[in-house]
């Protein structure tokens, strides 16, 4: 139990003491339950009370709370129920006065009485009926009964449960009084064939603890819809009529049924031609289907008709079927439409006025049954104008257009005056041939297209297009680049555009660090005479690739002299040695450094950082550490693949400038020493190479000028004689010469001297001589000579 005490004392100068106490109880409780320690809360002693004749006051006389003097207490007497006590209210208090005699004294007392839980939601019926069609849509609604809470707050009414949901959903509305009205919707439809009736427990809850609820069962019965269609007995009736018959005349009479109930089943007949005059010479009995006449019949204008009917429920199903009438002759007539000239085809460029078609009238009967009028169908930019009787012109009424309408089906209808009147039609069907009259339109107001750096040349970058609503010819669209320069340079050196699918191919390699976008402008140009033509902005975006490595701009990297970074022996953890500076051209991601640390002298006494590049010590600098320290910091960007550059940076860990001057001056000796060493290998590799090449060359020379000599001579024109040598006696006295040798005479074409040559013995030797020399006998002598002559020379010269 809560209770709130307040307390107000005043006090007059007559004596009269005025106080007023609040508590706060539940309701339903117990009789004799504690409500408060009034003597307590108003100060006054349990004697004063009894003294003073203490007792309860209200002004309606109910006696919900008792005082007990003795105890000086308040007590719950009856049973308090809050709905019945506060039926509209949220808020409920008992208001009492307790009055002391001798002296006078008054007080206020309010009990104020919360809410339980100890009502359901209740609704005024136990069920709802709804009769639902198997037909009705997704989405329709019903309302349903409030339910009802006395409670209040957070134990009345806080939501409606329906189940099962198959077939609905319920939806909540919040009224301006603060209540929720409920309705449920329909969101998947009934099926009656295969349920008939539908049970549904709609649920209100609260939100007391415990949570209580209330039910309402909801009975739906699912009412049948059309769903079977009416059937004709026959799908083809056939009948026979004689011409002029009085109207009403029963021709035939159809029948169709319908397998449903009630208003389902009632079938209704009708007759559903629309482009002849059945409906006006035939009427059918929407009941009864009794098909009768309602105007004369021409044999001569239609020897039979076909009236095609339906039958139609009150669902609106419907089943055709056709009767087939056959029309016995009597004299009569209808008009005659004669086509004199006509044209097919008419330009949409036609003025208006144009004559299109000529057409004559007649009509067999006489008086008013012989007189013809014609008329033509709606909405079509064409009117029939009559310029003597029996004879119209069809001619255009208004500007025609291609695009918009490429053809047109004219229904020329003419009747007779007669009663009943009786008419015939044409149909003109009418090209409209095309009229270059609009430009090509691309598909766009402006393009854009990207491609990536270091392209192919010819590679195709993307297509515009552009579309002409005109017709053949006229709608052929092609495409071309517009004269144009970039950086002074034109254009087509750039790209180019397919005339016939426009199609940019690049025509170069782009480097995006020469140039990054370029805009051009292309042309759509149709076919027509004279061609019409629009064009659109390309803008071209190169993307860039990583085709660039970084570039260290410090520290620089010299050939001669060597730079160093100081570091104090007494430098302290982070020191800043140097940073290392880099750039790289690329763009984006490719132009993100990251620094690492590859070699370094001692690698646990530096860091490098990895997105600032700065060299920072590790750890404290020790007497130990040497004083030359060699670091090979590399530089990645974040392309892919990445590419690199290193960067060697020299520190010196001392404390003064002499010190570090002798460690690098040796250091510097040595690389000389070093660098001249590797000179001088280089050097003598390249002379012995040289040597080797050029012995090369002059072996290949002379073999192939030796190979062009023979071959000259072999092509010459002079003439050849052969000589075989005797064979001589020996010196020694062996009989003959037991060798043969091959001796050759050779004179060059381009020079006076002759060479004579001997070589081995192998085989029979031919000698070659030129007769055109000189004293060629001669030296055939002195030859054959030299022969004999075992101690002559084996190469004579002359």
């Amino acid at each position: 139990m809560n209770r709130q005490v307040l307390l107000y004392i005043w006090l007059f100068s007559v004596g009269s003491v005025f106080g007023q106490v609040s508590y706060s109880i539940p309701e339903e409780m117990s009789r004799g339950s504690l409500v408060g320690n009034i003597a307590h809360d108003l100060g006054l002693e349990i004697k004063r009370l009894i003294s003073g004749k203490a007792k309860i006051y209200t002004r309606n006389g109910d006696q919900y709370i008792e005082l007990n003097r003795e105890r000086g207490v308040l007590l719950v007497k009856e049973r308090i129920d809050r709905e019945a006590l506060c039926t509209e209210t949220a808020l409920c208090a008992l208001h009492i006065q307790i009055i002391l005699e001798n002296p006078m004294e008054f007080y206020t007392v309010t009990v104020q009485i919360t809410d339980i839980n100890d009502n359901a939601p209740t609704f005024e019926k136990s069920e709802m009926k709804f009769k639902i069609s198997e037909s009705a849509s997704t989405g329709a609604k019903f309302d349903l009964e409030r339910a009802v809470d006395l409670d209040v707050g957070i134990n009345d009414l806080q939501k409606y449960e329906l189940r099962p949901s198959d077939n609905f959903v319920l939806k909540l509305h919040s009224n301006t009084n603060g209540r929720k009205s409920v309705e449920m919707v329909l969101q998947k439809p009934l099926d009656r064939e295969k349920q008939e009736q539908v049970s549904l427990i709609l649920t209100a809850v609260d939100g007391g603890e415990p949570q209580m609820s209330g039910t309402m069962q909801i009975l739906i019965t699912v009412l049948d819809a059309n769903d079977n269609a009416p059937v004709f007995t026959q799908q083809t009736y056939k009948a026979t009529v004689t011409e002029n018959s009085p109207k009403g005349t029963v021709i035939a009479t159809v029948t169709a049924s319908d397998a449903d109930q009630g208003s389902n089943n009632k079938i209704t007949y009708s007759i559903t031609n629309t482009l002849d005059n059945v409906r006006k010479l035939f009427h059918i009995n929407e009941e009864k289907g009794e098909v009768s006449l309602t105007e004369s019949i021409d044999f001569e204008m239609s020897r039979n008709f076909q009236i095609n009917l339906r039958a139609t429920d009150d669902g609106g199903l419907t089943d055709s079927c056709k009767l087939i009438v056959d029309v016995l002759d009597v004299n009569d007539n209808k008009p005659e439409i004669n086509i004199m000239s006509k044209s097919t085809v008419i330009s949409e460029d036609a003025k208006v006025s144009t004559v299109v078609t000529m057409i004559n009238t007649e009509d067999l009967d006489s008086g008013d049954n012989g007189n013809v009028k014609c008329f033509i169908s709606e909405n079509v930019p064409f009117i029939l104008k009559s310029s003597t009787s029996n004879f119209y012109s069809l001619v255009t009424d208004s500007d025609l257009d291609r695009e918009r309408a490429s053809e047109y089906n004219i229904t020329v209808t003419c009747s007779d005056e007669g009663v009943p009147s009786l008419s015939s039609s044409v149909i003109l069907t009418l090209q409209i041939s095309d009229v270059n009259d609009n430009a090509p339109v691309f598909e766009r107001t402006s393009y854009e297209a990207y491609i990536v750096e270091n392209n192919t040349p010819g590679l195709s970058i993307f297509t515009v297009k552009a579309t002409d609503t005109d017709w053949n010819q006229n709608a052929r669209v092609s495409y071309i680049l517009e004269d144009s320069s970039i950086n002074g340079v034109p254009v087509s050196s750039y790209v180019s555009v397919s005339a016939d699918s426009g199609i940019i191919s690049a025509m170069c390699t782009f480097d995006y660090e020469q140039i990054k976008d370029f805009q051009f402008h292309v042309k759509a140009q149709d076919g027509g005479s004279p061609p019409l033509s629009s064009n659109v902005t390309v803008k071209i975006m190169i993307l860039d690739q990583n085709d660039n490595p970084p570039q260290v701009l410090y520290p620089v990297q010299t050939g001669g002299s060597l730079v160093a970074e100081m570091v104090p022996r007494s430098a302290d953890v982070g020191y800043l040695v140097t940073k290392v500076v880099a750039v790289d051209v690329d763009s984006g991601q490719n132009a993100w450094l990251s620094y690492k640390l590859q070699k370094a002298t001692n690698r646990a006494m530096f860091e490098v950082g990895l997105q600032n590049g700065e060299i920072r010590t590790i750890r404290q600098v020790t007497d130990k550490d040497a004083v030359k320290q060699r670091l090979t910091v590399i530089v990645e960007d974040n392309g892919q693949p990445s590419r690199s550059a290193t960067v060697i940076v020299n520190v010196a860990v001392a404390d003064s400038f002499p010190e570090v001057l002798t460690e690098f001056t040796d250091y510097t000796h040595d690389k000389e020493y070093n660098d001249n060493l590797t000179f001088y290998l280089v050097l003598a590799l390249a002379v012995v190479s040289f040597l080797f090449i050029t012995c090369l060359v002059v072996i290949i020379s002379v073999k192939i000028y030796r190979w062009r000599q023979s071959r000259i001579l072999y092509h010459s024109n002079l003439p050849v004689i052969p000589y075989y040598p005797p064979r001589y006696s020996d010196t020694l006295g062996t009989g003959t010469l037991p060798h043969v040798y091959n001796y050759e005479v050779c004179r060059t074409t381009d020079s006076r001297k002759s060479d004579c040559k001997f070589g081995r013995a192998f085989s029979p030797n031919v000698l070659i001589m030129d007769p055109s020399s000189t004293g060629t006998m001669q030296r055939i002598q002195s030859e054959k000579s030299i022969l004999d002559e075992p101690d002559s020379p084996l190469e004579v010269r002359s």
